[in-house]
């Protein structure tokens, strides 16, 4: 995961098996009216004065979301990042009752034959339309059989689902309320500054109608939770329960929604993140309008342009889209997008390869965009029309495990540490391969090498050098033997395995290829 990943873990905020702590009588129902003005800093002031009118405000469209899911033996929680929410054995003495009592109830709890269990789990949410609309995360209510919302005045309804999106997180729930409820509108992420202060409100462990505060401490943080995050960090504590409430800005709009925190132990430790509103209203719109998400898609897998790519495909600087694959009959190949080509711009902004999904999945299927490219070094605008994403596909390509040894009749590319061979009848039946399978297959990886290093294994495909196809050894040593030529410190492979394709540069060494 990077950022320290051997010692902290990524944990959704959402509150499980409550303890009889949590039943803590919510904030008292005599609050502010909606409509009352907020006190603001004044300017020139570092902090204000304090948030006590706009918390008052802002408190009544603050809920708790609770769910309740029956729990099967040898059902896992999918929530993989929440961490283990079963009850803990305590540290008895050795050999004590105590223990052999405890390691008894333990593995009744867990027997196949055990009974199903009720299991029920606090989150938070916010109401934008006084006619019920309440938006949380969906890992809140994910799997629920019964969803309620409990309102500051202690007011408990039923709720269910409008709709969800795996994607980014979001759900949106109904409640019928015999009265107009209190309401917070949106604000604009986009205008959010670093170092701004946010007010986070929710359920933290079911302490309902928690406020606290912090400052934006970044944008557009990438936490590898989807296709595309964007998120906002805050320091303003967020915990588990945090998860679907609102953060505010000063005004009082909404300009985030708490999805996650980085912390080892579960707990806050400063760092947290929210999807931001800019990314979140549309999703919204659609999933109160038809249950669902629709998206745009172009067909393409791409990389970010690093400073080695660059170099390889003499690139100026390194921003961009590279393209390390085009999806058969999607809008990019009917545009005539290439293998290799560099997106530089859609509709005139300049993007990277994270916000390219981002961005795109926010057209309208059937719309018009223009794509800047690059290709050999060539500038070129390119019209396309936006096509809907596809349905996720679940198949897996079998991975083989990788052989030690190189075959016989290799080739060693020196100074890269793997060699290569042709793809035979041997090859193909050895490494899965398909008929008609076009490239070079490497057969031996050396251990602490440049290849190495980059994630190459025994059966992958090298199908193109420098944006050049190649189908033997000899050809894959005559590309490189150019852009040594052309005096290049990188060389662009493009590689393909049970992942797909990527493309992959390797610093030029001054000795050639040979074989073995």
């Amino acid at each position: 995961m990077g950022m320290g990943a051997a010692l902290l873990a990524m944990v959704t905020a959402r509150a499980h098996a409550l303890p009889p702590a949590a039943a803590v009588a919510p904030v008292a129902a005599n609050v502010t009216a909606v409509s009352d003005p907020v006190r603001l800093p004044a300017p020139g002031h570092d902090t204000p004065d304090s948030f006590a009118d706009l918390a008052a405000r802002l408190l009544p469209a603050v809920v708790n979301v609770s769910t309740t899911e029956m729990v099967r033996p040898g059902d896992e929680d999918d929530d993989g990042d929440e961490g283990d929410s079963s009850p803990q054995i305590p540290n008895f003495p050795e050999g004590s009752p105590f223990e052999k009592f405890f390691h008894d109830f333990m593995n009744r709890q867990s027997t196949p034959n055990a009974p199903p269990r009720k299991m029920q789990a606090l989150g938070s949410g916010f109401i934008i339309d006084p006619a019920g609309i309440v938006v949380t995360n969906n890992h809140v209510v994910r799997n629920a059989e019964q969803i309620t919302v409990t309102l500051q005045d202690n007011t408990v309804l039923k709720a269910h689902l409008l709709g969800h999106d795996d994607r980014t997180d979001l759900a949106v729930l109904k409640v019928d309320s015999p009265k107009p409820l209190p309401a917070v509108p949106f604000g604009d992420s986009d205008h959010a500054r670093v170092g701004d202060w946010v007010l986070a409100i929710g359920n933290p462990f079911g302490l309902s109608g928690t406020v606290t505060a912090g400052i934006i401490s970044s944008r557009g943080r990438n936490i590898e939770q989807g296709p595309y995050d964007d998120f906002i960090q805050t320091d303003a504590p967020i915990n588990k329960g945090n998860s679907g409430g609102p953060l505010f800005n000063l005004h009082g709009d909404v300009i985030g929604i708490n999805t996650a925190i980085f912390s080892p132990s579960g707990g806050s430790i400063g760092i947290g993140f929210a999807i931001p509103s800019a990314e979140a209203q549309g999703i919204i719109v659609q999933l109160r309008q038809h249950g669902k998400v629709s998206r745009g898609w172009i067909g393409v897998r791409i990389q970010d342009v690093t400073q080695d790519i660059a170099d390889g495909l003499g690139l100026k600087s390194a921003h961009g889209a590279l393209i390390a694959g085009v999806e058969a009959k999607g809008p990019a190949a009917v545009a005539h997008l290439q293998t290799g080509d560099v997106i530089v711009t859609l509709d005139g902004k300049d993007i990277d390869g994270r916000a390219l999904p981002r961005l795109v999945a926010q057209l309208p299927a059937g719309s018009v965009a223009h794509l800047g490219i690059v290709r050999h070094d060539h500038p070129m605008n390119v019209a396309i029309t936006i096509g809907a994403l596809p349905e996720e596909k679940t198949d897996k390509a079998d991975g083989k495990p990788a052989q030690k040894t190189p075959a016989s009749g290799s080739v060693a590319v020196a100074g890269l540490g793997f060699t290569v061979g042709a793809i035979d009848d041997i090859a193909r039946q050895k490494y899965n391969m398909p008929e008609g399978q076009k490239g070079v297959v490497v057969t031996g990886v050396t251990d602490d090498s440049p290849a190495a290093e980059r994630g190459l294994r025994n059966g992958d495909i090298i199908t193109e050098v420098q944006q050049t196809a190649v189908n033997t050894p000899a050809e894959l040593k005559h590309q490189i033997d150019l852009v040594r030529a052309q005096k290049r410190r990188t060389v662009l492979f493009l590689v393909q395995n049970s992942d797909g394709l990527r493309w992959v540069p390797f610093p030029l060494a001054e000795s050639g290829a040979h074989s073995d």
